[in-house]
C-alpha cells in the first residue's frame, strides 16, 4: 500500500545526481490529511499532494459563469480541501479567477499556481513590461497578496517562442520573485529538450509543469529526468489521461462506462506516481466523485500484478492508437 509512507516526514531525500537534502515534514503543508501522500516540489521545498487539481472544466454540463458552474467548483475545491489536495493549477485568467471565488476565504488552505497572460502571445511575449502587468492584474483581479507559483505558459514548442521571448520570460519571472509577489516561479511547456537545456540555465526555473501521461516512460539514456534531478527542479505533470483519451467515455461524467472509467483512471494515477521525479499529477477534476477516485488512486499500491500490467499495457496502447488530431503530439511523450 502507498500509504505507508505518506507521512514520513524525517526521512533524506538524494542519490548519485546530487547531495542527499532533508524531506520537509508532510504534516506541516497546507490541508494535511493523513490519507493523501505529499511530495517534495523540488528547491521549493513546497510538499504537494501527490494528486493535485488541474485548472481545466472540460465536459462540464454547465455553462460556463452560471450559477450551476459556479456551484459545481465550489463542491469540487470543497471535496478536494477535505480530501488533502493543497495545490491547484491555473493557466489563464479565466481559471484564476474561477479558482479565486471558488476557494474564497479558503485560499490560505491551498498553494495556487497560475498565470495569468499566457507566453504564447507574441504581443505579451515580447514585452516583459507586459508580462509583469499581467502578473499584477492577475493579483489584483483575485484578490491576491502574491502567489505561491507564477508558472507562465510558453508555447507547446518552445522552439517557437524566440530567444528574445524566453529572455524576457525569465527576467519577468526573476523580477517576480524579487519582488516578493511571486514565491516560487517556472513555466510550463510541452518541449522536453528544451526543458532539459532551460533548467541548467535559467535558476529563476524552480518548477516546470509538462505532460506525463499513462503510459510514459524514462529514457534509459539522455532522459529530460537527469537535468531536473541534478538541479533539483520540481515537475508537475499534466495530461496523465491523455486528455480523457484512456476512457471509453473521454471523461464524460455520468456516462454509462463510469465504473469502468473510474479503474481506468486510478490505474493511471497510480502508474505515473510510480515516477519518482513527478510531484504532482494534476487531472481535471470535474465531480466530487472523480476527486473521490483520484484520492482512492494514492491509497492503492503502484505496482501492478501481472495481470493489471498485461490490461494497463493494452490500455495504454489503445490510447496512444486513438489520440485525437489536436492531442497526436502526446506521441512525444511516450519516452521522456
Amino acid at each position: 500500500m502507498a500509504a505507508a509512507g505518506l507521512a514520513a516526514g524525517a526521512g533524506v531525500l538524494g542519490g548519485a545526481a546530487g547531495p542527499a537534502r532533508a524531506m520537509p515534514d508532510p504534516r506541516k503543508t497546507r490541508t494535511y490529511h493523513e490519507n493523501m501522500e505529499y511530495r517534495r516540489l523540488g528547491r521549493t521545498n513546497l510538499m504537494l499532494s501527490a494528486v493535485s487539481m488541474g485548472g481545466h472544466w472540460k465536459n462540464i454540463p454547465f455553462g460556463h459563469g452560471t450559477e450551476e458552474f459556479r456551484k459545481n467548483r465550489r463542491e469540487v475545491i470543497a471535496a478536494a480541501l477535505d480530501h488533502g489536495i493543497n495545490y491547484i493549477d491555473a493557466c489563464w485568467s479565466g481559471e484564476v479567477l474561477v479558482y479565486a471565488e471558488a476557494l474564497g476565504p479558503k485560499r490560505e488552505k491551498i498553494y495556487f499556481g497560475f498565470d495569468w497572460t499566457l507566453g504564447r502571445d507574441p504581443e505579451i511575449v515580447g514585452s516583459v513590461e507586459r508580462l509583469k502587468r499581467g502578473l499584477d492584474e492577475g493579483l489584483r483581479q483575485a484578490k491576491l497578496d502574491d502567489v505561491g507559483l507564477w508558472r507562465i505558459t510558453l508555447r507547446e514548442q518552445t522552439t517557437f517562442n524566440t530567444a528574445r521571448e524566453i529572455e524576457n520570460v525569465v527576467s519577468a519571472l526573476e523580477w517576480g520573485k524579487k519582488s516578493g509577489k511571486a514565491r516560487f516561479t517556472g513555466v510550463s511547456t510541452h518541449h522536453r529538450p528544451w526543458i532539459a537545456e532551460a533548467v541548467a540555465k535559467y535558476p529563476a526555473l524552480d518548477v516546470v509543469i509538462t505532460p506525463y501521461s499513462a503510459g510514459s516512460r524514462e529514457k534509459p539514456v539522455g532522459s529530460m529526468f537527469e537535468a531536473l534531478r541534478k538541479h533539483d527542479v520540481g515537475m508537475i505533470g499534466i495530461k496523465p489521461f491523455a486528455s480523457g483519451t484512456m476512457f471509453q467515455s473521454q471523461g464524460r461524467p455520468d456516462s454509462p462506462t463510469k465504473a469502468e472509467d473510474d479503474q481506468r483512471a486510478r490505474m493511471a494515477l497510480r502508474y505515473v506516481l510510480a515516477c519518482d521525479v513527478l510531484t504532482a499529477a494534476i487531472p481535471g477534476l470535474i465531480t466530487v466523485d472523480q476527486v473521490k477516485n483520484a484520492v482512492a488512486a494514492v491509497r492503492e499500491r503502484r505496482q501492478f500484478d501481472l495481470a493489471e500490467a498485461e490490461r494497463f499495457e493494452q490500455l495504454t496502447q489503445a490510447m496512444w492508437a486513438n489520440l485525437p488530431e489536436g492531442y497526436r503530439w502526446l506521441h512525444d511523450w511516450r519516452w521522456v
